[in-house]
């Protein structure tokens, strides 16, 4: 390939432009020591390339507006739930909204305007909104359209707590996704949650089923940062693959050094 063309994909990349295409292309010239890693400013421009759910100014007929959408999808489903409730792709666009511009809403009015109530309607309230976006982004995952995905994932840097439910669902698709961006951004949503040691030991675990090289040296790194020993078997693992690039072995056995 032309030297030319190789220093237009670079760009791209790091500017967080490539498609799913030419990120394949790049792990290619990788493998082949026309890319070096050093060459790509950041492993994980996703930022850029996620198109974030922005949140509203919340609207005066808020709270009307959404309890009587709830009061319609319950007047068509008597044996309504949660589950059934955010299954349908109509309802996703609309209760996202909702959910953000809700606890806009309350929150202000209950900050300017408190009761000694005030701080558990909150709390019940967070609650519920926390309950929704959850099952939003889990409906997200199951998208045909990596877009999709990657908004679902996103959708975790607004949550300050998550369920199990989403830690798992993030480990699934660093595992198993189709899509290398998706599979970055997901472990990036999952940094935020390694102080647990089951999570942790699913991201050690998660080395041997990484083919993509950028996969393997943003968890390399991550490996470092937690100074988690226990990868240092699976990294090598990695080493031991012919297919592997060198210039990603050279970047893991400087991370096995780091950790030894």
């Amino acid at each position: 390939m032309e030297q030319e063309r190789i220093e237009e994909l670079i760009v791209k990349y790091n500017e967080g432009q490539a498609n799913d295409q030419e990120i394949k292309l790049i792990e290619q010239l990788i493998e082949g020591g026309q890319i070096e890693l050093s060459q790509l400013r950041e492993l994980t421009l996703l930022e850029e390339q996620v198109m974030k759910l922005e949140a509203p100014a919340p609207s005066t007929d808020l709270d009307d507006n959404f309890y009587t959408m709830l009061k319609t999808v319950k007047a068509k489903n008597k044996g309504f739930s949660w589950s059934s409730f955010f299954s349908w792709p109509e309802v996703v666009p609309t209760l996202a909204f909702a959910s953000v511009t809700l606890v806009l809403g309350f929150l202000g009015g209950y900050l300017l305007f408190p009761s000694p109530s005030s701080n558990n309607e909150v709390a019940e309230l967070k609650g519920e909104v926390l309950e929704m976006k959850e099952m939003i982004m889990l409906t997200m995952l199951e998208k045909e359209s990596a877009t999709e995905r990657l908004k679902a994932v996103s959708l975790t840097s607004e949550m300050s707590n998550v369920s199990s439910k989403v830690t798992n669902a993030l480990l699934q698709t660093l595992n198993n996704d189709e899509n290398i961006n998706v599979r970055l951004e997901a472990l990036e949503a999952i940094k935020p949650f390694v102080r647990d040691s089951r999570i942790r030991a699913e991201l050690v675990r998660s080395i041997a089923k990484q083919e993509s090289p950028l996969v393997q040296v943003a968890l390399a790194e991550l490996m470092v940062a937690l100074q988690e020993k226990s990868s240092v078997k699976e990294l090598q693992k990695i080493l031991q693959r012919e297919r592997t690039p060198q210039e990603v072995k050279k970047r893991i056995e400087e991370s096995i050094k780091t950790m030894t």
